[in-house]
């Protein structure tokens, strides 16, 4: 199946502004996803969505795909489909452009989970301790055979005995779609539990989509802060990936 990868990659952020362009040890931070994205070898192409004239100009110097994309779409999955809607592919995948950790084999694992007959697949890794109970961390329960069954920001599954049983799984927010699948969601209405817990994959859920998930043994930090960025460089550091 011909999969391609599409990085949405918006300038203005409130809490870390011109976040995509920070520089992480010496490189953009979407050169670090970008390059990321372009190692996996089951990707036919990358492709950054923007609405910035100075990340294209970026991403044009550098030689790498960028499309601009309107000012007006929503969501870096609006921004997906905007960009998709002239392309031929089996696949779309959703790479988050404030994801600096991001490593090939994300890419692998998640498109391992597009097995015929499955229109939306994600990734998760286990959950750190410090993580379990916090809001900012999404938690994944899914089922034996991989269907998610929920996300949320609140501690799933509960530990009603605390007996230490349960074990909890961070989700990571890398996503891959059919055509048809992307094109859907855009045009479906916020829905009542996307609303709630601020998660757009629950639109899928409410929807009755199923979304297939596989776990990755790599953890990564979603880049909304400077304490973030820090921790960031930091952990490139301890990988020896800086």
């Amino acid at each position: 199946m011909k999969a391609v990868a599409i990085i949405p990659a918006r300038i203005a952020s409130t809490r870390l502004p011109r976040k995509p362009l920070r520089n992480i040890l010496g490189k953009p931070m979407i050169q670090r996803v970008f390059e990321a994205a372009r190692a996996c070898r089951g990707l036919s192409d990358v492709i950054v969505a923007t609405d910035s004239e100075e990340i294209l100009l970026l991403c044009q110097q550098n030689g790498w795909n960028a499309r601009m994309t309107s000012a007006e779409c929503r969501s870096g999955t609006d921004r997906v489909r905007e960009v998709a809607s002239d392309i031929s592919a089996d696949i779309f995948v959703n790479v988050q452009g404030d994801e600096p950790l991001a490593r090939p084999e994300h890419l692998d694992t998640l498109l391992a989970v597009m097995k015929p007959g499955v229109q939306v697949g994600t990734i998760y890794t286990p959950c750190l301790a410090e993580d379990v109970i916090n809001p900012n961390a999404v938690k994944i329960v899914t089922s034996l055979n991989g269907r998610a069954l929920y996300f949320s920001r609140a501690t799933i599954p509960f530990d009603r005995d605390r007996d230490g049983c349960s074990r909890y799984c961070k989700h990571l927010g890398f996503y891959a779609y059919t055509p048809a699948a992307l094109e859907q969601f855009c045009r479906w209405p916020e829905s009542a539990l996307e609303r709630s817990e601020r998660l757009e994959q629950l639109r899928f859920l409410d929807h009755g989509v199923d979304i297939y998930a596989s776990e990755t043994p790599f953890d990564t930090i979603g880049v909304d802060t400077e304490d973030d960025l820090r921790h960031v460089e930091e952990t490139l550091r301890a990988q020896g990936r800086d």
